[in-house]
């Protein structure tokens, strides 16, 4: 029944997904520029603001519509037995725990208490997003054992 409203789940995954992908890619980049002010001062608090916003307003419901949508393509399409399936659903877990990361990071801005990360940490953590995307973009399109 599911495979019915296969191109329809995808779609919406899809958007999930970018939606998702695109606070993930984001937020980093919003700590790098919070890392220049002054705990307290306006502009640090805008960055917290903006942050929160972020995360709560675009990435959570999109994290939660990523994976809604992408169990039920998995069982429209029978993927669960597939091994690409298993190593695709691995790196989308990395993802969802690099969310967390970012969302504990956040709430030490909050608190006032600058995380204990570099500038040069951060712009590192920028792009892991992108680096995991790229693999299981390809795991999904290849899908090659």
């Amino acid at each position: 029944m599911l495979s019915e409203y296969y191109h329809i789940l995808l779609a919406l995954h899809l958007l999930a997904v970018i939606a998702w992908m695109a606070g993930l890619l984001y937020l980093p980049r919003l700590f790098i520029y919070h890392l220049e002010f002054e705990v307290g001062s306006k502009a640090y608090t805008t960055f917290c603001t903006m942050e929160r916003r972020l995360l709560k307003i675009i990435m959570r419901p999109a994290i939660l519509l990523t994976f809604l949508f992408g169990i039920l393509l998995a069982f429209s399409a029978n993927a669960w037995a597939s091994p690409w399936f298993h190593m695709k659903l691995l790196l989308v877990l990395l993802l969802a725990a690099f969310h967390g990361f970012l969302a504990r990071v956040a709430k030490q801005y909050v608190r006032r208490e600058k995380p204990s990360l570099s500038r040069k940490t951060l712009v590192f953590l920028n792009e892991i997003p992108f680096l995991l995307a790229i693999f299981i973009v390809f795991l999904a399109v290849l899908k090659p054992y």
